[in-house]
């Protein structure tokens, strides 16, 4: 992508000024997206974009600069740019670059570059047609397809030299359904680490008819009660509110500078004992998983709550310096405009004991939510208030009538010890995070749960 040499230089000129560490990351990125809408092409776009971005260390100081200009003279003034913001009185040399080469963990068959966009759009027409066809109520249907290649080298003054492609695709249906009085929504948004094998070996009928389904329930649905109350939260995008609440505070961006409710409390009981909270980039082809972070360190899993104690933060390489630990492979950023910090990858509580039929039938008098919307975070303090797509009111250990209007509200520490069962059914959904090195693809997941109490805001009193 650029010539050893050329990087040797920049390299060595991001430190003239007296920095002790210096990075290039080369990014070349292949965008397609593509909106379907009311059974036609509203929107079709693809791109490409190249650029590199230049960081220079000095102790716990960072400065940062990218450039689209590629020529030498080029990117010799971006490193020269970020060496300005640093001073010090040794200049230090780079080592050797020596090209390390990888594996790709995340194998790829079909490159979706190579696939014409013919075939992306039948796709998304199945999809289209099976979500509008699953009921009269389906007043309408979009479905947005996404694929990305993105080629990155990473290299920098330690030694490091390494090349890295992504791939990823994913196809989001959402369906509005209406009665004339009212209309209500359901949106589902499968997304992996893969090819166009991923779009052809999509189960559309699950999906887009699961869109549909859930806008047509919530149409007959009531409203939700306010209170507080037992709260079983089926899994996959259920895990939201853990990513959100409490993932964030395990990041070291956050946990490096007392920003967190987490910060310095490694060895400390901080959940419920049946609540443990991995963070695994490794996962075979998941929409969040990576071969290596954006610093070029090897993916991993790491585990930061096992048993309800806190075993360790996600942690970038600038923070690993500010805390005096290891970096754990979690440096990522969204592109080449953005300099890396500690970031989530694929995180989800693992499996417990109990199947969610025993989860609900040892619910008296409860909410259960199978679908999480969007919601807010306090990222410092963890409070949170999450909208619910699809809710059910739980009564004598059965699922009772759907509730529409469902939001949860409370604390992300707090709420990881009222968990007091976990279940056995694992699943992961996909989002794009956003914070301060950009939006990113990750999954979220965990099996279904059920928190003992939490405050439930509705448009109906208590009951």
């Amino acid at each position: 992508m650029l010539a050893k040499s050329v990087i040797e230089d920049v390299l060595t000129a991001a430190l003239a000024t007296g920095g002790d560490f210096s990075e290039v990351f080369v990014e070349d990125r292949y965008t397609n997206k593509i909106v379907l809408q009311s059974g036609k092409i509203d929107n079709s776009l693809a791109g490409r974009e190249f650029g590199v971005g230049i960081r220079v260390f000095k102790g716990f100081q960072s400065a940062y600069a990218y450039t689209t200009d590629l020529s030498k003279e080029g990117l010799l003034k971006a490193a020269q740019n970020a060496a300005q913001a640093i001073s010090g009185n040794v200049m230090l040399q780079t080592k050797r670059l020596d090209k390390e080469v990888i594996t790709c963990a995340h194998p790829i068959l079909i490159n979706p570059r190579e696939v014409d966009k013919l075939r992306k759009v039948n796709v998304m027409r199945k999809a289209y047609d099976i979500a509008k066809n699953y009921h009269s109520s389906i007043q309408q249907v979009m479905v947005r397809y996404f694929d990305e290649e993105q080629n990155v080298l990473i290299a920098n003054s330690e030694g490091k030299f390494v090349e890295d492609k992504r791939v990823r695709s994913r196809l989001a249906i959402q369906s509005i359904a209406s009665d004339g009085n009212q209309m209500q929504s359901g949106f589902y948004g499968p997304g992996a680490h893969k090819g166009f094998d991923f779009m052809e070996n999509l189960n559309l009928e699950l999906y887009a008819n699961e869109a549909s389904r859930i806008a047509v329930t919530m149409l007959g649905a009531d409203p939700c009660p306010s209170g507080k109350f037992p709260v079983i939260i089926d899994n996959e995008f259920g895990g939201v509110i853990f990513h959100e609440a409490c993932g964030h505070g395990l990041e070291a961006t956050a946990v490096a500078k007392n920003n967190s409710v987490f910060a310095n409390r490694v060895g400390e009981k901080v959940a419920s004992d049946i609540v443990t909270y991995i963070d695994d980039a490794t996962l075979e082809n998941e929409w969040g998983s990576i071969t290596i972070d954006d610093e070029g360190e090897k993916g991993r899993k790491n585990v930061l709550i096992e048993n309800g104690i806190l075993k360790g933060y996600l942690i970038d390489k600038l923070n690993s310096r500010r805390m005096g630990m290891e970096a754990t492979g979690s440096g990522r950023r969204e592109s080449y405009r953005f300099a890396p910090t500690s970031r989530m990858t694929n995180t989800y509580i693992a499996n417990g004991e109990s199947t969610p039929e025993e989860i609900i039938a040892n619910t008296e008098n409860g909410i259960y939510t199978k679908y999480m919307g969007g919601g807010q975070v306090n990222p410092t303090t963890g409070d949170y208030n999450f909208a619910v797509m699809e809710a059910y009111l739980v009564k004598n250990g059965k699922l009772d009538k759907p509730l529409r209007g469902a939001t949860l509200i409370g604390n992300g520490a707090e709420t990881l010890q009222l968990v007091d069962m976990v279940g056995n059914n694992l699943g992961h959904g996909a989002g794009m995070c956003g914070a301060v090195s950009g939006s990113l693809p990750v999954n979220v997941g965990q099996p279904m749960i059920r928190v003992s109490e939490m405050t439930v805001g509705g448009r109906k009193g208590d009951e």
